[in-house]
C-alpha cells in the first residue's frame, strides 16, 4: 500500500513544472549569505518533500514544561521536526513570557539550538493593537488606517517594532547570522483580528505590511528574515492576492488552515486552496507553504494518511506547521498512547515528509 502511494505521489509531482531554483532568491537585495542559503534551500527541498513543523516543540507538550531535549514529535517519532514555529505576543508589553507562557529568555534559546541543529525557525506575531490597547483577537475599524497616519499611534507601533528587532538581535546569540521565517499579520483574509479584511482596506493593509519591512531592513538593518504572506481563508486566486503587498516584500506565500468535525469540508477547503497557493506561488517565484494546519486533538485514528497527506502530495509545498501541544484537551500532534500516535508515525515514515534527520546542517551554508 505504501509502495503505491509512493509511486502514485512522484507520478503526480513530475507532471508540476518545477521553478527555476537558480532565479529563487529572497525580497530583501542585502540578506544575509545564510538566509539566501536557506531560501535557496528550501526552493530545492520542495522536489524532496515537506518538512513537518510544530509550534513550541521545544517549550512544553502534553504533561510537561522545560525539560531540556524533550519533544513531543520526538518522543512519538524519535526525531525531532524541521521546522520550528514560535510566536512573539506580548512582547510589547515588556512581558518576559509569551502568551502561551514560553518565556522569551529561553525562546532565544530554543532558537539558537533549533539554527545549530539544522531546523527552521519561524516566528508569528499576535500582537496587540496599538491604538485601542486591546488584543490582537479585535476587530476595531480604522486602527491600522491610524498606525499609518496619525503620528501617536505610529510612534507606539514603531516602538513595538523596536521591541522586536531587539528580540531578533538577541536570538542570534553568537551566530549574527541566524535567518528566520517571520509571517506578519497572518490569517489576513479573516475577520478576526485587527488587521484583518473587516478592519482595514486592501491599500491601508499593504501600506502597513510595506512600513514593517522597510523599517526592519532599512532603519533596524535587519537582512536576516524572510517575510511570509500568510493568508486565511480563500476561495479564488483574487481573494487570496487582494491584499499583497508585491514581490519585494515577500518571499513565502502560505495558508493557515484547520480540520474540525466536518472532514469532508476541510477536504475540499484544502484542496482548492493548495491548488490556488501552488499556481501563485509558482507565478511569483516564491517558495509555498502549510504556514499553519491541524486537528485539535486529532480525533480519527487514521487522519494523518488518510485525510492530510493524500491533498498534500500533488501539490509542492516547503512546510506544515501544526498547532502547539499544551495539554490533554489541547494538542495538535499525538503524544503516547494517543488514539492517532500508530498513524502519526506513518505520515513520518513516508517518502514525502522531512524531518530533522532529513535536512542537513549545511542548510545555511550549502547548496542542498
Amino acid at each position: 500500500m505504501k509502495a503505491g502511494i509512493f509511486a502514485s505521489s512522484i507520478l503526480i509531482i513530475s507532471l508540476i513544472p518545477a521553478c527555476s531554483r537558480s532565479q529563487v532568491m529572497p525580497s530583501d537585495k542585502n540578506a544575509t549569505a545564510e538566509t539566501v542559503m536557506l531560501y535557496q534551500n528550501l526552493a530545492r527541498l520542495t522536489d524532496k518533500g515537506i518538512m513537518f513543523g510544530h509550534q513550541d516543540d521545544l517549550a512544553y507538550g502534553v504533561g510537561w514544561k522545560n525539560i531540556p531535549g524533550k519533544s513531543d514529535v520526538k518522543e512519538v517519532t524519535g526525531e525531532y521536526p524541521a521546522v520550528y514555529g514560535w510566536d512573539l505576543g506580548s512582547l510589547e508589553r515588556d512581558s518576559l513570557d509569551n502568551f502561551d507562557g514560553v518565556n522569551f529568555q529561553q525562546m532565544t534559546a530554543f532558537i539558537q539550538e533549533t539554527y545549530k541543529r539544522g531546523g527552521i525557525n519561524t516566528i508569528s506575531w499576535h500582537l496587540n493593537d496599538p491604538v485601542t490597547g486591546k488584543t490582537a483577537w479585535s476587530t476595531p475599524l480604522g486602527s491600522v488606517n491610524a498606525i499609518l497616519n496619525d503620528a501617536k499611534y505610529k510612534s507606539v507601533y514603531v516602538s513595538w517594532l523596536d521591541k522586536f528587532a531587539f528580540f531578533i538581535l538577541k536570538a542570534q546569540g553568537n551566530d549574527k547570522g541566524v535567518p528566520i521565517i517571520y509571517r506578519p499579520f497572518h490569517e489576513h483574509t479573516g475577520n478576526w483580528f485587527w488587521w484583518g479584511k473587516s478592519s482595514c482596506t486592501p491599500g491601508e493593509f499593504k501600506a502597513l505590511w510595506k512600513f514593517t519591512v522597510d523599517y526592519l531592513r532599512n532603519e533596524k538593518h535587519l537582512h536576516n528574515l524572510l517575510f511570509a504572506y500568510s493568508a486565511g481563508p480563500y476561495t479564488t486566486e483574487n481573494e487570496l492576492m487582494d491584499r499583497y503587498p508585491g514581490d519585494d516584500y515577500v518571499d513565502v506565500i502560505g495558508t493557515d488552515i484547520y480540520c474540525d468535525s466536518n472532514v469532508n469540508y476541510f477536504v475540499q477547503d484544502i484542496k482548492k486552496r493548495l491548488e490556488i497557493l501552488n499556481t501563485v506561488a509558482k507565478k511569483h517565484n516564491k517558495i509555498p507553504a502549510l504556514t499553519e494546519v491541524g486537528y485539535e486533538n486529532v480525533p480519527q485514528a487514521d487522519w494523518w494518511t488518510k485525510v492530510l497527506l493524500p491533498e498534500l502530495l500533488p501539490y509542492k509545498l516547503s512546510y506544515m506547521l501544526v498547532w502547539r501541544n499544551w495539554k490533554t484537551e489541547h494538542f495538535f500532534v499525538p503524544y503516547k498512547g494517543q488514539i492517532s500516535e500508530e498513524d502519526f508515525k506513518q505520515l513520518y515514515r513516508h517518502p514525502r515528509t522531512l524531518f530533522q534527520k532529513d535536512v542537513s546542517k549545511k542548510i545555511y551554508r550549502k547548496k542542498l
